[in-house]
């Protein structure tokens, strides 16, 4: 088998292959400072590069096989960019993309060819990525025209029936065209189209943003039970926390070209020790009218800056309430703090990364306010009933009482007045009993 390198420098097509196996935990996808600028020309006749667009800038992180790593971060952070650059459907500045040890980030032809195949996506708008002018039995079956050899030309039909059945469509439905389909519907005609060349890793950028909330959950569904089935790793973008977290197995979050912060499901939502990631979690939308006005909400100031003229050092510091003169000067290394010890000790880019001092596990807080609202917030029947009983006790004189004689029938038998009329009064001791000051012989 070539290696990337060897590729480039004209080895034959036939030496391209991807066949080598990759055991599960061991990374299928690695990438390495990878970096895609976009140029700023000035002039008409004559142009000349003032400056660029820095859309990606540094990016490092593996892929592994048989996970799902969810992509995070605001509009414009270079998500979808990053997808395109891993696609090779823009060309990378710099940097390095390997796929089970190739080089991959500057093949073409029979390469490019060769990767693609293994490499499927799943387009966000799930309308304007399916040709109006072709049914689905064309869409889904194209692939097969450029890889003949997955698909022989007298199975094709058969095998795009079985596609349209594996992703929950009628399989007559072969027919038909894209504006006969719901929103949902289409969105698992591209699955299809996706999983046509039974490729090893599915990037999906944002696949559901574009859906009705019920419809998200099938989809997510849908996409975690293939990736059982056919033992596919996934790059899930997706701006929606809630989401990531649910299809997630380990959380990268970007700002402005730069990964900040990755680690597990786990270490992202409860132990964020990144401010960025922090802020992020924190504008999640919560449900419970009490919890959402008890929590703590960072509201950062200012705009994102603009990509194409980024703050020096890091890049976060011109909205962080953390930042201080080095933050100016030195780039923060992604990296596990060594300060940090249990879940928090994950990849940061921050030179403070540290939890929040009054924030905790979710779970944690959801325990404790569960137990404050049994505490505080019992129904009035409960209150009521509680009451009457106290009433009832006082009014009979059942409480604890000071040299009260055993067996006593009530109130009267239990004072003076029971040795007869004017033999002295009582007092009332402080528990609700009588103390007698003269007792019976």
């Amino acid at each position: 088998m070539a290696h990337g390198a060897s590729a480039l420098g004209g080895a034959a097509p036939e030496e391209i292959a991807f066949d080598k196996p990759v055991r599960r935990g061991e990374p299928i996808l690695e990438v390495r400072d990878l970096v895609k600028h976009f140029p700023l020309t000035k002039g008409i006749l004559f142009k000349k590069q003032v400056g660029a667009v820095k859309a990606v800038d540094g990016i490092t992180f593996d892929l592994v096989q048989g996970e799902t790593l969810g992509i995070v971060g605001e509009s414009g952070c270079g998500k979808s960019t990053l997808a395109k650059v891993l696609m090779n459907l823009e060309p990378a500045s710099a940097g390095s993309v390997r796929f089970k040890g190739e080089e991959i980030s500057h093949l073409s032809g029979a390469g490019l060819k060769a990767v693609r195949r293994n490499i499927q996506m799943v387009f966000q708008d799930p309308y304007t990525s399916l040709n109006p002018r072709m049914t689905v039995g064309d869409i889904i079956g194209e692939p097969y025209e450029i890889h003949p050899e997955v698909a022989p030309k007298g199975s094709r039909a058969k095998a795009v029936r079985d596609l349209l059945d594996v992703v929950g469509l009628n399989p007559e439905y072969i027919n038909r065209y894209p504006h006969q389909f719901s929103g949902g519907q289409r969105q698992r005609i591209g699955i299809a189209r996706g999983l046509a060349l039974k490729p090893e890793v599915i990037i999906c950028d944002e696949p559901v943003s574009a859906l009705d909330v019920s419809v998200q959950a099938q989809v997510i569904n849908l996409l975690e039970q293939l990736q059982t089935e056919f033992n596919l790793s996934y790059m899930f973008i997706a701006h929606d926390l809630s989401i990531v977290r649910h299809i997630s197995d380990r959380v990268g979050v970007m700002y402005l070209g730069k990964m900040v912060e990755i680690g597990t499901d786990l270490e992202i939502y409860d132990h964020a020790t990144h401010p960025y990631t922090q802020a992020l979690l924190s504008a999640v939308p919560v449900p419970d009218p009490v919890a959402r006005e008890a929590r703590d909400r960072i509201v950062l100031t200012g705009d994102v800056p603009s990509p194409a003229n980024p703050p020096s050092g890091c890049r976060f510091r011109t909205r962080c309430w953390k930042a201080q003169e080095r933050c100016a000067t030195e780039v923060p290394l992604l990296a596990a703090p060594s300060w940090l010890t249990g879940l928090s000790k994950h990849e940061s880019a921050c030179h403070f990364a540290a939890e929040r001092d009054n924030e905790r596990s979710a779970a944690e807080r959801d325990i404790e306010r569960s137990a404050a609202e049994r505490d505080i917030e019992r129904s009035a029947a409960e209150r009521e009933v509680e009451r009457s009983a106290a009433e009832r006790e006082a009014e009979s004189g059942t409480g604890p009482q000071v040299g009260r004689p055993e067996g006593g029938a009530g109130p009267e038998a239990a004072g003076p007045q029971a040795a007869g009329p004017g033999a002295g009064g009582s007092t009332r001791g402080p528990e609700g009993g009588e103390n007698d000051l003269t007792p019976p012989d």
